[in-house]
């Protein structure tokens, strides 16, 4: 039988790449970073993050960086 964890786990990844975005300074290009596309769209969905495409590639950043 696995045992508990006494830490609690996110479900989810999302808190992993809002991490992962404050370390890369607020934005990093989307075809580098490897969360799966429902945490992305997840977290589009809750407005912490945009979608923006400079015209050389799409970018995820943090709504709060400016």
């Amino acid at each position: 039988m696995p045992r508990k964890s006494t830490h609690p786990a996110p479900a989810d990844h999302s808190s992993l790449c809002i991490q992962y975005l404050r370390r890369c300074g607020g934005s990093a290009r989307l075809c580098h970073i490897n969360f799966s596309l429902n945490v992305i769209q997840m977290l589009v969905n809750q407005r912490k993050v945009k979608i923006k495409n400079t015209g050389a590639g799409f970018f995820i950043e943090l709504e709060d960086a400016k």
